[in-house]
């Protein structure tokens, strides 16, 4: 990663310089960012979680250590110490690029092997594509609630079982797509994933790493697609992950009435390039490493619009961001689908950056399912007035894709 890009916001690579890397001779590389702290330091279940004393490695804020006798699967987190700390002398964190975290309530992030698994779906990458030229036809899905399994005390399965199941689903009913709702880790189980507190830690309630990759590799091998939600705008509140990082507001806007979004999380400040380059190099992240075909990115009504309300304003920062993601991320994976999921009315949500677009392939039909149902659960003596249910899609039609 070149860091001076990092800081001007054009990395899309930040998950292989930050984070827990297990290196050539077997030791972990650990770094992080935290530019307004005290001093830094790793504690790992290895020695007893004991401190061990981060160097600072670059004047913009990067801590550094190496951990011979570290090895994945053990549970680590960052010791900040800051002045900003209203009543404590310092808080622990998890890897805010961590590839790994406990299950909740635990807080921990858990050193990952990055290249253990290996990919068998080439065939499926190697034509993978001409997606605005062939039928699309997506299974949105939450997989925690989609089956239970009754072997589990929380109901859950694991993503390599859940993989066959789906995929046998999928083909019966005529899909070619699986979207998964947000797989990166969250805290509550009732939020859906919409809330992160890992931003490149595959959920610990169906497995890891490697398990979310068997997933994705065995619906390519079977001919399904599989696109992730992608949640650029907010994060959760809770004092163990991004928010308040380094005793500041390092991701979050400092000033509530911005930084606070109408969900209760923080919201993300896209105009500092540090933040920018986390997001970018977490979308990066997931189709890289994941294979996934594609990304549905969430509220994209609140980057466009101060706190998703077109009377606020636009905010141009967000704006300039989403362009410079899109833009980044055809570059690298032009045969990906990127989705916005979006409510306003704003045009040229899937016209190219170039054309003073936002660059999307697709927006989001977020009316579809709840207009259809409305119309069909009308009585028939009914459904003559309400026929608009059905069409109204097409007033835009012409303008999106």
């Amino acid at each position: 990663m070149d860091i001076h890009q990092f800081f001007l916001g054009n990395a899309f690579d930040a998950y292989t310089f930050f984070g827990a890397h297990v290196q050539k001779d077997g030791s972990v590389c650990f770094r992080t960012l935290a530019p307004n702290a005290e001093k830094v330091s790793l504690i790992y279940e290895g020695n007893g979680w004991k401190e061990i004393p981060m160097e600072k490695t670059h004047p913009g804020g990067v801590y550094t250590c190496i951990v011979p006798d570290a090895i994945p699967g053990m549970m680590y987190k960052y010791r900040i110490y800051s002045e900003h700390f209203a009543d404590v002398e310092f808080i622990d964190h998890c890897d805010p690029y961590g590839f790994g975290m406990e299950l909740r309530p635990g807080t921990a992030s858990i050193i990952r092997d990055t290249d253990s698994y290996h990919f068998q779906d080439s065939e499926w990458l190697s034509q993978r594509g001409g997606h605005l030229e062939k039928p699309v036809n997506i299974y949105e899905v939450h997989l925690g609630s989609w089956k239970t399994n009754p072997n589990d005390p929380n109901g859950w399965y694991r993503y390599e079982e859940l993989a066959p199941l789906l995929i046998a689903y999928a083909k019966k009913n005529g899909y070619n797509y699986i979207e998964c709702m947000p797989l990166s880790e969250h805290p509550a189980d009732c939020s859906w994933g919409y809330q992160n507190t890992g931003f490149y830690s595959p959920t610990a309630r169906y497995g890891d790493m490697d398990g979310l990759k068997k997933f994705v590799d065995l619906c390519h091998r079977s001919g399904i697609g599989v696109i992730m939600d992608f949640v650029p705008v907010h994060f959760a509140v809770d004092d163990y992950a991004l928010w308040n990082f380094d005793g500041t507001a390092l991701y979050e806007y400092p000033h509530g009435d911005v930084g606070k979004s109408e969900w209760g999380s923080c919201n993300f400040m896209h105009s500092r390039g540090e933040v920018r380059s986390f997001l970018q190099s977490a979308a990066d992240y997931w189709l890289e490493e994941f294979h996934f075909d594609g990304l549905r990115m969430d509220a994209i009504s609140n980057l466009i619009y101060w706190q998703g309300n077109p009377a606020r304003g636009e905010n141009k920062d967000a704006v300039q961001f989403l362009q410079n993601l899109n833009s980044g991320l055809k570059a690298r994976f032009p045969s990906a689908l990127l989705i916005a999921e979006d409510s306003t009315a704003r045009p040229n949500i899937t016209t190219p950056v170039w054309s003073g677009g936002l660059g999307f392939d697709y927006k989001w039909d977020m009316g579809w399912m709840n207009d259809t149902l409305s119309y069909f659960q009308a009585p028939v003596s009914e459904r003559m007035e309400k026929y608009h249910k059905l069409t109204f899609s097409m007033q835009y039609f012409y303008d999106e894709k």
